[in-house]
C-alpha cells in the first residue's frame, strides 16, 4: 500500500486551459503536443483512466506516472507502472511521482497530480555508533 504525501492536484489549471482551448484563445495544436517518448510510455507503462479525452473525445485518457529523485539514480526521470510504484515505495526513502494524462489519439497531455512516495526513513536502522559524549 502506498502512502502519498505532499499531494498537489492540477485540476484547476487543467480546467482553465481547457476553457481557453474551447473558447478559441489557445490553439488545439498548442496543447496536443505530446512527446513521442510520453506516447511510448503511455503505451507500455500507462494505466487507462475512465475519463474521455477532453479535446478529441475519441478515446479514454491514459495515466502515466513519472518518478524523480536522487535516491533513484538512473531510474529517475522514467515512467513506471502502478505495481512498480508500490515496490519502489517500500524500498526508497523518498521520491517524487508526477502523473500525466495523455491521449494517444490526439496527443493531448497535461500534468494531473504530483506527490511524494517512499518509506520516509521508516526502514532505516538506528545507528549503533556512539558519540564521544556517550
Amino acid at each position: 500500500m502506498r502512502t502519498q504525501r505532499q499531494v498537489v492536484d492540477y485540476a484547476l489549471q487543467r480546467r482553465a486551459l481547457l476553457a481557453q482551448v474551447h473558447a478559441g484563445r489557445v490553439g488545439v495544436m498548442e496543447v496536443c503536443d505530446a512527446d513521442p517518448y510520453l506516447l511510448q510510455a503511455a503505451k507500455f507503462h500507462g494505466e487507462p483512466s475512465g475519463v474521455t479525452c477532453p479535446v478529441c473525445r475519441k478515446e479514454p485518457l491514459t495515466l502515466v506516472s513519472w518518478v524523480f529523485g536522487d535516491a533513484l539514480k538512473h531510474a529517475s526521470g522514467s515512467a513506471r507502472a502502478p505495481e512498480e510504484l508500490d515496490r519502489m515505495a517500500a524500498v526508497f526513502e523518498e521520491f517524487n511521482v508526477h502523473v500525466v494524462e495523455v491521449c494517444r489519439t490526439c496527443n493531448w497531455n497535461h500534468l494531473v497530480q504530483s506527490y511524494v512516495l517512499g518509506t520516509g526513513g521508516l526502514n532505516e536502522r538506528p545507528s549503533r555508533r556512539k558519540t564521544a559524549a556517550e
